[in-house]
């Protein structure tokens, strides 16, 4: 069995190599692990190769529509925007809140991030808010570092609530239940994460003790409070679609508001350098300036399931096509309309002729985009075809029965793990949902341990997993302009991601002798 194990693990394991001790590139690193996988599949694990081969093509598939659509088509967004010039507006207006670098980090990596991942995930909560801290004039390697850190607890209600809801559906579970314990997982974090990108803000632009964030203190913590508590009652009483939304504009209201309060006329060594001009905008100017940004958020809330009339139509308008071949394979759906990417590239569109962008200029944005992502599109598909192939053909699950194993009584200290180990091979919290949350709840039956709570561990943990992810990582670098860089960035983040997973397993444990 732990040969089994090691052998599961060998994808994984040469990742981590190549990432942190070969310092490889992302594009090449992955490749190599996906033939790694299908060998793996083919000669250990059994499988037909007509049955590894379709899985990874369906792997290709997935990595294409959705993902890679809607990751070219948040940077696209966010080239347009800096092609028009609007950027410097977007800038003027997000200084004009406060000037201070970290509480620029808590309002568009944390707050804007959170709201991000809320309405549409895969990826846009990373590379939108990294891309705009670039445009304020922050380090690339920092922006993508600080924004995988934030872009953690709002990644179990990312897509409106897919990942909890999935997980709840797998097993049967009540969706509200569930969702509230995730949040109750998730608080200790959801209160930390605000201190962690303020205090990775303050030691890059360097900060040498305490005493130089004692301004800013409450304002972070508040940050965090006013994130969870509404995020608590909405997903309580509402359910799991919304948490992640309404906590991230109550978090982003209340440090506008005490940010306004507590540092207005204030200057510190943390303020944004910026050239002086006196020239004043008004609301039509801020309205073309953040037009596409805010189309995208108008069409993914009216094409949610929160708008069943426009929502329903547009969801009915896909493809079944079948291309997996093995045991209990199922079509994989092409959503044509109702998917993220589309509506983005939509709202992009509309945005740039707003912003009196000419056609041709709009479309060289996007082939200058897509050449910009073509590394990061090999990464992602290499990786999404090597997870379905440890997926299909048994490693991904041989890796989370050994877990459970070899720890007994002590699950719960682990069982958030099993879930991060989830979203760092598939770069999805909902992959990680379906793999692993009917393993978790039959673990709970076996060890008479509450299923629900283990359930909800499994998704918290699948938060932690996505600041390691080769996906997300490559998202960061592609928004920053610094592909290649994606050792540099995984050395930076793999400490936080120990300290997720450690107190994730803290919580699961000792709140389950509560619950």
């Amino acid at each position: 069995m732990f040969i089994q194990f090691i052998l599961a693990m060998l994808p994984i394991i040469w990742l981590i190599i190549a990432l942190c001790g070969l310092k490889m590139a992302g594009h090449i690193a992955c490749p190599i692990a996906l033939i790694i996988a299908a060998a793996e599949a083919l000669f250990l694990w059994r499988q037909k190769l007509t049955d590894v081969l379709t899985g990874g093509l369906e792997g290709f598939a997935m990595a294409l529509w959705p993902i890679c659509l809607v990751i070219v088509a948040a940077v696209f967004t966010y080239n347009l925007v800096v092609h028009t010039k609007n950027m410097e507006l977007i800038k003027k207006m997000l200084t004009s809140v406060s000037k201070d670098k970290r509480v620029l980090v808590l309002i568009i990596a944390w707050g804007f991030g959170g709201f991000m991942e809320g309405m549409a995930g895969f990826g846009t909560a990373v590379a939108i808010p990294a891309g705009i801290l670039c445009g304020l004039g922050f380090d690339p390697i920092f922006a993508a570092t600080v924004c995988l850190v934030a872009n953690t607890t709002p990644v179990a209600f990312g897509s409106i609530g897919i990942p909890t809801v999935t997980a709840a559906n797998v097993t049967g579970m009540d969706p509200n239940l569930t969702a509230a314990y995730v949040v109750i997982q998730l608080a200790v974090m959801v209160i930390l994460v605000p201190f962690l990108v303020v205090f990775m803000t303050g030691k890059h632009e360097g900060a040498k003790g305490l005493g130089e964030y004692k301004e800013i203190l409450f304002i972070t913590f508040m940050s965090g409070i006013s994130f969870v508590v509404p995020q608590y009652f909405t997903a309580k009483f509402v359910g799991a679609e919304l948490p992640a939304v309404i906590g991230s504009v109550c978090c982003m209201a209340v440090t506008i508001i005490l940010s306004k309060v507590i540092l207005k006329g204030k200057t510190s060594k943390f303020d944004v350098e910026l050239e002086e001009d006196h020239v004043s905008l008004s609301v039509k100017d801020a309205v073309i300036a953040w037009s596409p940004f805010i189309l995208v958020l108008i069409f993914l809330l009216i094409t949610s399931d929160l708008v069943p009339a426009i929502h329903n139509p547009l969801i009915a308008i896909k493809s079944d096509i079948p291309i997996y071949t093995g045991n209990e394979a199922a079509p994989y759906t092409f959503t044509w309309i109702a998917t993220p990417g589309v509506l983005i590239l939509i709202a992009a569109f509309i945005g740039g002729l707003i912003q009196k962008c000419p056609m041709k200029e709009i479309f060289q944005v996007l082939w200058n985009t897509l050449k910009q992502m073509s590394k990061t599109i090999i990464t992602i598909m290499a990786v999404l075809a090597t997870a379905k192939i440890m997926g299909y053909s048994g490693m991904t699950q041989s890796i989370a029965v050994f877990i459970v194993g070899v720890t007994g009584t002590f699950y719960p200290l682990v069982a958030p793990l099993i879930g991060s180990i989830g979203t760092f091979v598939t770069g999805s919290s909902t992959s990680s949902s379906v793999l692993f949350s009917k393993l978790q709840a039959s673990t709970g039956a076996t060890l008479s341990i509450n299923q629900m709570w283990l359930v909800a561990a499994n998704t918290v943990g699948s938060t932690a997993g996505k600041i390691i992810s080769p996906q997300s990582i490559a998202v960061a670098t592609a928004a920053t302009s610094i592909v290649g860089k994606e050792s540099e960035i995984l050395t930076k983040v793999i400490k936080y991601f120990v300290l997720f997973v450690i107190i994730y397993g803290l919580v699961c444990y000792i709140g389950v002798k509560f619950i």
